[in-house]
């Protein structure tokens, strides 16, 4: 019983944890940096990596400004509905549970920029190939990326468990 308890805090514990994590990191970037500022963290990272303050009414990494409105819906639609799945996923699943509360934490942290500011603060400024050029993105892109990926590979690897119990069956 007591076990059930905990795995049912995976998902809100993964979320308030990323929420928290990228709202302080955004509030110590735009208090420290003006918009357009770049600060190395060490000499010899800057070729490659710096944190540099822009803000984005896009998506995430940048993808289609000015269509901020529109992120506002599709970001509390997101957060409805996993909420709405998270009360029905079987027992177990700690994976998928991180992986939903990545997403969670992340479209919530972006909504509240979103929200309060008009745009979503990004700071994360990767520079080395094959990144060249990518876009700045923030705490919350990478955690939505991240549990997107998570649940894309879990679903292939359940899919492949699938074929091959298929195969085992026809085979036996």
């Amino acid at each position: 019983m007591k076990r059930q308890r905990w795995g049912a805090l995976i998902l809100p514990a993964t979320a308030a944890l990323v929420l928290f994590v990228d709202q302080v990191s955004k509030y110590l970037v735009t208090m420290w940096l003006g918009e357009g500022q770049s600060w190395d963290i060490a000499p010899w990272l800057a070729p490659i990596f710096r944190i540099t303050h822009v803000t984005n009414t896009g998506a995430a990494f940048g993808l289609f400004p000015k269509w901020g409105d529109f992120f506002i819906l599709i970001a509390a639609i997101v957060i409805v509905a996993i909420i709405l799945y998270y009360h029905h996923l079987p027992r177990g699943q700690w994976l998928m549970r991180v992986a939903l509360g990545l997403q969670l934490g992340g479209a919530t942290g972006n909504l509240i920029d979103r929200l309060r500011r008009g745009f979503v603060v990004d700071f994360i400024d990767l520079n080395f190939w094959p990144l060249h050029n990518w876009p700045v993105f923030n705490l919350a892109d990478a955690s939505i990326v991240t549990g997107v990926t998570l649940l894309a590979l879990m679903m292939l690897w359940e899919e492949r468990r699938e074929r091959d119990r298929r195969r085992a069956a026809e085979d036996g």
